[in-house]
């Protein structure tokens, strides 16, 4: 399914709303470019899991944890990793079997790790817009849109 967007309150709104639907264990598998929104997706998962901290990109830490929501968040940033290999050796298995939602930023980067995952495609259409596309999750509302 596909949304446009005209603000990150939006894309976090779309976000939110595929949260209310999420079971634990699910994987969310981001693709998009630098500065397409994923960060602000993200944020709008948390929001819809109950998480109301401040969400901020995992660049330099590899994995940001929210704790405190319906489910635990666990948002991943796998752009300097070259290979799933590298994914396995910073513990991939321990988030899944958490029990959680695994948010996954450059997740082309661990491709073959990402079987199963719903995929979520953040493309720039303009300075604020974005075209969000979701695949692999039933119909869902986006909250507030």
């Amino acid at each position: 399914m596909e949304f446009m967007t005209r603000s990150p309150e939006e894309t976090e709104a779309v976000g939110a709303g595929l949260a209310q639907q999420l079971k634990s264990g699910t994987v969310i598998a981001y693709r998009g470019d630098l500065g397409a929104g994923k960060t602000a997706f993200t944020r709008g998962l948390a929001r819809g899991l109950g998480y109301t901290g401040l969400v901020t990109s995992p660049t330099y830490t590899i994995v940001q944890e929210y704790l405190g929501g319906r489910l635990p968040l666990f948002h991943f940033d796998m752009y300097r990793l070259a290979s799933s290999d590298d994914l396995w050796d910073i513990g991939w298995e321990d988030y899944l079997d958490r029990g959680g939602i695994c948010a996954v930023e450059w997740s082309e980067n661990v491709e073959d790790a990402m079987e199963g995952a719903i995929f979520v495609t953040i493309e720039k259409t303009g300075e604020q817009s974005r075209r969000i596309t979701v695949e692999g999750v039933e119909e869902f509302a986006a909250a507030c849109l």
